[in-house]
């Protein structure tokens, strides 16, 4: 198991380190590497300069553990054609990187509309994606996210119903990601239930809770016994650190290398 650190949520906020912006993600990559991390991970390519990362990536030999393809919603079928074009210009930004993993929200519930018309959409969508990711060999991975603070209005917040989307895309470039903060809040972080659907998790994401802090630092989540069972089970995959910290963010990261399982 291996952890990367999602530079625009550690290194945006209120805690500002001089000379480094979470908006510019190539500026956070030298003191990722400096605290002791070889992977990173960010969210929109987009409104970055793509070749100024690949750079900064390559002189500090880190990898890119994940990024996320454009914000299109996969719960309105009109929308899948410029789902999947969004997605292989993000194909296209992750080859130049060497990312294998590719993050999606599947968008906004549609008022008025029945979840199941929704979740087909979702999974139709998500077929169509699927021989992109396979030529690519590429892993897509949906994201359920709490609907209680954060993301009001999002369709997707149970994993049980995101392992359902998997099964019924049946494609193995198509996965979870279990985000242990979101699914925390939603009474859906239970280490039995992952453990069961590890086939099924692709990625992982962890911040502290109250507030999305810094993991450890007064937490409700049980982190040493919640990672430690992931590992345990084999993963080898990533968990990504995507907290907004209350204090300098390289003391932070460099703290955290002693406490990670």
């Amino acid at each position: 198991m291996k952890y990367s650190v999602c530079a625009p949520a550690v290194f945006g906020g209120n805690v500002k380190t001089p000379g480094i912006s979470g908006d510019k993600v190539d500026s956070c990559l030298a003191v990722i590497r400096k605290a002791g991390y070889s992977a990173y991970e960010f969210w929109s390519w987009w409104n970055q300069d793509v070749e100024k990362i690949l750079a900064e990536q390559e002189a500090n030999g880190l990898y890119p553990a994940a990024l996320c393809t454009r914000f299109i919603s996969l719960t309105d079928p009109e929308l899948r054609e410029a789902y999947i074009e969004g997605l292989k210009e993000t194909i296209g930004v992750a080859k130049k990187l060497g990312a294998k993993t590719i993050i999606s929200q599947v968008g906004n519930e549609r008022v008025g509309v029945p979840r199941e018309e929704q979740h087909e959409s979702i999974v139709n969508g998500l077929r169509a994606a699927a021989p992109l990711l396979k030529e690519a060999g590429m892993t897509l991975v949906i994201e359920p996210l709490n609907t209680k603070i954060d993301h009001k209005g999002y369709y997707l917040w149970e994993s049980a119903e995101a392992y359902e989307i998997v099964d019924e895309v049946a494609s193995p470039n198509v996965k979870v990601l279990f985000d242990l903060y979101h699914q925390y809040i939603m009474d859906d972080l239970k280490i039995e239930e992952i453990l069961k659907n590890m086939d099924r998790i692709g990625h992982f994401h962890m911040a502290g809770y109250p507030g999305r802090h810094e993991p450890y630092t007064d937490c409700e989540i049980d982190y040493d016994a919640v990672l430690t069972a992931i590992r345990d089970s084999g993963y080898a995959g990533y968990v990504g650190l995507e907290y907004f910290p209350l204090r300098d963010a390289e003391t932070g990261l460099r703290e955290l290398t002693a406490l990670l399982p």
